[in-house]
C-alpha cells in the first residue's frame, strides 16, 4: 500500500510539471524564436564586466564584445577586482589587438566592504562609472568575465529589450558541455534552473516570478536606480534571480536559452560541478535546515521514487513507476537535445539528481564550517550575525 500511495504521488507530481509549471521543460524560450525586427534608433550600450584572476578567458570576452556587428555604440569597463594574474594587461592586449582601444576602459576595483560579494561589489562600481560618464547608456550589459559573444549576440538582444520596453533581458548562456563531467552534469543544470525558474512564466508581464542568467544581463539603468541599484542586492550569493525579481518590479523581464553565447569556463571534473553547485545551494534555501530537509525529500519523491518502484515494485505500483519513469525521460530530452547529446541521459536523469541532492547536503556541509560561498578565495555566504566578512 505505501509503495502505491507514493507511486501516486510521484505520478501527480510529474503530471503537474509536465502540464501546469510553465512548459519549463520544452526549453521553447529561446533568442532566436519570435526575434524582433531592429528599433529605429540603436541606443547606446555599456558593458560591464566583474573580473577576478581570468586571465584565461577575459581576452576571449572582450575581443567577442568589441567584434559584435552592432550599429550603435558600444563601449566596454572591465572593472579588476584585485586580481593577480595578469587580468587587467589581458584586457588591454585584447582590445589592442582588435584595434579599440579607445572602448575598454580598466578600473582597478576598491578593496571589498563587508556586507558585499565580491562580484556585485565589483559590478556595483563599474555601473557607477557606466552611468556618471556623459553621454550615459542607455542600456548596461552585465556579463562574465569567461563569456563568448557571437558577432551578432548584441543586435538581437537589444532589439528584443526595445520591442517589449524590457528593464531586464538575460540570456542563459550555453555551458561548456564537452568534458564527461559537463555532459553528466550540465545539461541537468540548466534543466533544474528552468525548473525552479520557468521561463515562461518569469516572460510573464502578468506573472510575478522574476528571473535572470548572470552570465549576460541587459539593463535598462534607470530601472536599475529605482530598484535600488546594485546595492539592494549586495549579499545575494544568487544575485541573477536576486535581481531579476528585483527589476521585474520596474518592468517586463525576458529570460531564454541561446546558442549566440557560450560560456568559455571548464568543468573537467565533477569536483569541479560540486564546487560550482555547492557554492550557492543552501544560500538558495534561505540557509534554512527545514528547506534542506524538504528539498531532499521532494527531490527523492520526484526523481528517485518512480524509477525505483519501477524496478522494485509489482502490481499497481510498479505500473504507475515506470509510467512516471517515463514521463520524467520526455521532459528531459528537449534539453538533451539542445545540448546535442544522446536522448539516453534521460535514463541516467535520477541518478544525476542524486549526485545534485548531494551536492546540495554538501552545501550546507561547507556553509556550518563557515565556507559557504567560496569563491576565487573569499567565503561570501550568510552567517546568523548578518554576512560574513571578506576573507
Amino acid at each position: 500500500m505505501a509503495g502505491l500511495i507514493i507511486a501516486t504521488l510521484a505520478l501527480a507530481l510529474w503530471v503537474y510539471l509536465m502540464t501546469a509549471r510553465g512548459g519549463y521543460w520544452l526549453a521553447g524560450d529561446r533568442d532566436d524564436r519570435g526575434e524582433p525586427g531592429p528599433p529605429a534608433v540603436w541606443p547606446r550600450v555599456t558593458a560591464v564586466i566583474p573580473a577576478r584572476d581570468e586571465v584565461d578567458t577575459i581576452g576571449t570576452t572582450v575581443r567577442s564584445l568589441l567584434g559584435q556587428a552592432y550599429p550603435g555604440a558600444f563601449s566596454i569597463i572591465l572593472v579588476d577586482d584585485e586580481s593577480h594574474d595578469g587580468t587587467a594587461e589581458a584586457a588591454r592586449v585584447a582590445a589592442a589587438a582588435a584595434g579599440s582601444s579607445d572602448r575598454l576602459t580598466v578600473r582597478t576595483g576598491r578593496p571589498l566592504p563587508a556586507g558585499w560579494t565580491g562580484k556585485l561589489w565589483a559590478v556595483h562600481q563599474g555601473v557607477a562609472q557606466a552611468t556618471s560618464t556623459a553621454p550615459a547608456p542607455d542600456y548596461l550589459l552585465l556579463t562574465d568575465a569567461d563569456i563568448t559573444y557571437g558577432p551578432d549576440a548584441l543586435g538581437p538582444l537589444v532589439a528584443r529589450a526595445e520591442a517589449g520596453g524590457n528593464a531586464l533581458t538575460s540570456l542563459m548562456v550555453k555551458l561548456r558541455c564537452e568534458s564527461l563531467a559537463e555532459r553528466i552534469f550540465v545539461p541537468a543544470f540548466v534543466y533544474f534552473f528552468q525548473m525552479l525558474y520557468p521561463f515562461g512564466w518569469v516572460n510573464r508581464r502578468d506573472h510575478p516570478l522574476g528571473a535572470a542568467a548572470g552570465g549576460c544581463m541587459l539593463v535598462r539603468p534607470q530601472a536599475l536606480a529605482a530598484a535600488g541599484g546594485i546595492a539592494a542586492i549586495r549579499g545575494a550569493l544568487i544575485d541573477d534571480c536576486a535581481l531579476g525579481a528585483a527589476l521585474k518590479k520596474q518592468g517586463p523581464v525576458w529570460l531564454g536559452l541561446t546558442e549566440r553565447v557560450t560560456s568559455a569556463r571548464p568543468y573537467e571534473r565533477i569536483e569541479d560541478i560540486r564546487r560550482m553547485v555547492a557554492r550557492s545551494a543552501y544560500a538558495q534555501l534561505g540557509y534554512s535546515p527545514l528547506m534542506l530537509m524538504g528539498c531532499i525529500l521532494g527531490m527523492a519523491l520526484t526523481y528517485l521514487a518512480a524509477p525505483v518502484l519501477a524496478f522494485t515494485a509489482s502490481g499497481l505500483a510498479q505500473a504507475l513507476g515506470a509510467a512516471t519513469y517515463a514521463l520524467m525521460i520526455v521532459s528531459y530530452q528537449p534539453i538533451v537535445r539542445f545540448y546535442r547529446r544522446s536522448p539516453l541521459w534521460g535514463l541516467a536523469l535520477p541518478l544525476i539528481a542524486l549526485a545534485y541532492m548531494a551536492f546540495t547536503l554538501d552545501s550546507a556541509y561547507q556553509h556550518v564550517r563557515g565556507r559557504g560561498g567560496l569563491w576565487k578565495g573569499r567565503v561570501q555566504a550568510q552567517v546568523e550575525a548578518g554576512v560574513a566578512e571578506p576573507k
